[in-house]
């Protein structure tokens, strides 16, 4: 084969290539690399609903440092995406792991369990969160009845007079927490867990308290809100995160194993010296999805919180999409929406090199 033929092969193989990959890069750039542009494009403009059709206003960088004002307050959005982001990593990544590698030992019944533990990730979201309201409803729901049952919460009926309010409680419907040795009282907890208008009359001695009457609104309280959030999305994700650990230890070569356990290795010694560092770059993907996942989400708090803002549990998803669909700030919008793609393609980036620089 002369110099010729070789050169139209290499060209024709070229070719061939391209067109194989044109239908993917075109979708890549008209659904990822566009918005993205014309995200940023947007965020430099007073857009909104009322000057849609008027000559575009370039605002300069007006939309960013409203979107951190006290006014919207992003920045504790982005902190508790950021807590969410912590106890998925230290929280669920590690149960998803310690699934992995009993699961990645062959036990009985493997695949079964495979199949249930993942069946949460193929559940809509919405879904999820539709039955976790169901879970959490005050007095009469899952949570509240199961409270009760193993004597965590006052019998129903119970009413409490103000006058024993000197008197420690030892379980209360709020449940009961302790201050330093003193248990808190139960007109302080009302205080602080049941965050209702009649609390202050409770606490002064003016009105009497009945647990049937303000039971715990485990997704109305401050406290409570973000906690109850992340429960279903370590539910649903926490089998997403196995499956991929799961495919990693099972490439461990069975070689290496044996040849630990002839060498007198425990299961232990195993997973640590030689299995957890065989998956490391997994890890690192699953840290990834973990962090960048949290700082993304919206859907689930969406369905939990009723499209609520303003609440404790603020995201910046749910500020987003405030910000575009109810109060028609487009601008606004995709200040946040560039924010957020910024903070995931940084974190991705710290990540990896956090890991590389392990290796």
């Amino acid at each position: 084969m002369d110099g010729v033929e070789l050169m139209k092969k290499k060209v024709f193989t070229g070719v061939n290539v391209f067109l194989f990959l044109l239908p993917a890069l075109i979708l890549f750039i008209g659904f990822l690399i566009l918005p993205i542009i014309t995200s940023g494009y947007y965020s430099f403009l007073d857009l909104n609903l009322r000057n849609l059709n008027d000559p575009k206003v370039f605002c300069g960088w007006d939309n960013y440092r409203y979107v951190f004002s006290d006014t919207l307050k992003l920045g504790k959005a982005i902190v508790n995406a950021l807590i969410l982001a912590g106890l998925s990593v230290f929280i669920q990544l590690p149960i998803s792991l310690l699934l992995a590698l009993v699961l990645g030992r062959g036990i009985k019944g493997e695949r079964l369990f495979l199949s249930i533990f993942f069946v949460p990730v193929l559940i809509s979201t919405i879904i999820i969160g539709q039955l976790f309201i169901k879970i959490y409803y005050p007095g009469d729901g899952i949570l509240a009845q199961l409270l009760d049952s193993i004597h965590l919460a006052a019998p129903k009926g119970y009413v409490f007079n103000p006058s024993d309010a000197i008197q420690p409680v030892e379980c209360t419907r709020a449940l009961c927490f302790f201050k330093g040795k003193d248990h808190i009282t139960l007109h302080q907890q009302i205080g602080i867990w049941l965050n209702n208008a009649d609390a202050a009359a409770v606490a002064a001695g003016t009105k009497k308290f009945a647990t049937e009457q303000y039971p715990v609104q485990w997704l109305g309280s401050k406290y409570l809100q973000l906690g109850c959030c992340f429960i279903p999305i370590l539910w649903q994700y926490v089998g997403y995160h196995m499956l991929l650990l799961y495919a990693g230890v099972k490439s461990v070569p069975p070689e290496l194993r044996e040849a630990a356990k002839l060498d007198g290795a425990t299961d232990g010694q195993i997973n640590r010296y030689i299995v957890i560092p065989h998956i490391k770059s997994i890890i690192k993907i699953c840290v990834i999805f973990a962090v960048t996942g949290s700082l993304k989400s919206f859907d689930l708090f969406f369905s939990m919180l009723n499209g609520q803002v303003g609440t404790a549990a603020d995201v910046p998803g749910t500020l987003l999409y405030n910000q575009m669909f109810n109060a028609n700030n487009y601008g606004t919008g995709s200040a946040i929406a560039v924010m957020l793609i910024v903070m995931c393609f940084a974190f991705a980036l710290i990540i990896s090199a956090i890991f590389k620089k392990e290796d």
